[in-house]
């Protein structure tokens, strides 16, 4: 770990458009439309933002919090997560608000788990019609931020034999979406009970999502 990085965390952490209380960073759910799981393994947050705190100078707020795109204030959230297993349905106004989210310096991390990739891609070309998801290359930042992936994104879980692909969009020059795709770090965030993954794969899990927290704050 580069201890200039964790000091660095501290002196650019944003407070975004309407900040975040003092009592630390939180990561807000993106509750969308559809019908898909957007609710899954709850803990996945509370373990990552613990993991935070104990591995950085990053101050969290080890909660479980949701927003709801369509009425919800998002912009009180510098960093937006969305998984689940289904579909995904972007009404207009939720179109407008999250491309006015990114825009304006928020972050939005998706990771598949499994079934949610056609219908991710499909919403989130509504919102950058002029823009692909691109695979960042494994010299990129993120990879290498705190904890080091040479590799790129790690392959916590097997879903159709394909390698795990980390893509983004970039607003700007900065990396506003971030989308694991056959990856799916974020089962490795929560209790150990669930999936019952070994230690070691839940410790690669929880590096990575520092890595994409830290480089989300840091950009």
């Amino acid at each position: 770990m580069k201890i200039y990085l964790k000091i660095l965390v501290i002196l650019l952490f944003p407070l975004f458009i309407h900040g975040q209380d003092n009592s630390g960073f939180k990561i807000a759910r993106l509750k969308y439309n559809g019908g898909g799981d957007w609710y899954n393994d709850p803990s996945a947050e509370v373990n990552l933002l613990k993991f935070i705190a104990r591995n950085t100078n990053i101050k969290t707020n080890p909660v479980y919090e949701f927003v709801d795109l369509t009425s919800g204030n998002i912009f009180a959230y510098p960093f937006l997560f969305i998984t689940g297993h289904g579909n995904i349905v972007f009404s207009d106004s939720d179109v407008a608000k999250l491309k006015l989210y990114l825009e304006s310096g928020g972050f939005l991390y998706v990771d598949d788990d499994y079934g949610l990739d056609k219908a991710f891609r499909r919403e989130i070309k509504k919102v950058f019609p002029d823009k692909d998801l691109v695979e960042l290359p494994f010299s990129y930042g993120l990879y290498h931020c705190v904890f080091d992936f040479s590799n790129g994104p790690p392959k916590t879980h097997e879903h159709n034999n394909k390698p795990p692909q980390g893509l983004g969009i970039f607003f700007n020059g900065r990396l506003c979406v971030y989308y694991t795709f056959e990856s799916n770090p974020s089962d490795g965030w929560v209790d150990p009970e669930v999936h019952k993954d070994p230690p070691e794969k839940r410790e690669e899990a929880l590096r990575f999502g520092t890595n994409i927290v830290t480089w989300a704050l840091m950009n």
